[in-house]
């Protein structure tokens, strides 16, 4: 107690025992504990960006008229396969790479031409990629990446066909992105017969 009268009496040496003993103190008191997980709150969109019927009308439209072309009707791009083996907590993960190879791989390529509103929807779901830049996967990255792997060599398999069938499913991608990201998810994703 003799020692903090002394310090008080001058000030650079408050200061200076402020800044060794006070500051550590308050900065560590507001860090995650050691293991905790950080990724939650940048996993996470906001439900309202999902609610705009605006851009849920131009997704769906835009999926309804691609999948009229689709001549496959076995197989399936988006759906529960991509969330084999995968950790709840992974899952908005998963979806954020999905989106951002969708959006670069298939709408912003030749078809962008070929369907309506396609640059719109290019750009919503690239602005969620975007929100969900530091979402990143807690664990082993195994099971996300073969996943993912699986999907991608489903739509080359299907050669023309593959970007039309991804397209087709933008319904899919909106639900399952929005059931797996936003704060409030519903159980399951879209239901859509083929």
């Amino acid at each position: 107690m003799a020692s903090l009268q002394i310090l008080s009496k001058s000030f650079p040496a408050w200061v200076f025992f402020c800044y060794c003993c006070c500051l550590p103190l308050l900065l560590t008191s507001s860090l995650p504990l050691k293991g905790a997980s950080t990724a939650h709150h940048v996993c996470r969109l906001r439900k309202i960006n999902f609610q705009q019927p605006y851009i849920r009308n131009r997704t769906y439209t835009l999926a309804k008229t691609a999948s009229a072309s689709d001549k496959d009707t076995d197989n399936r791009l988006i759906g529960q396969q991509l969330f084999v083996n995968i950790r709840e907590s992974n899952r908005c993960y998963v979806m954020k790479r999905v989106v951002e190879f969708v959006v670069k791989d298939v709408l912003l390529t030749e078809v962008k031409n070929q369907y309506p509103y396609v640059e719109e929807v290019a750009q919503f779901l690239a602005s969620r990629t975007s929100e969900l830049s530091s979402c990143q996967f807690s664990g082993k990255r195994d099971h996300i990446e073969k996943n993912l792997e699986q999907m991608k060599n489903k739509m080359e398999q299907l050669g023309e066909n593959g970007k039309t069938k991804a397209i087709g499913e933008l319904d899919l991608l909106f639900d399952y992105l929005e059931n797996a990201c936003t704060d409030a998810p519903k159980k399951g994703g879209n239901k859509k017969k083929n």
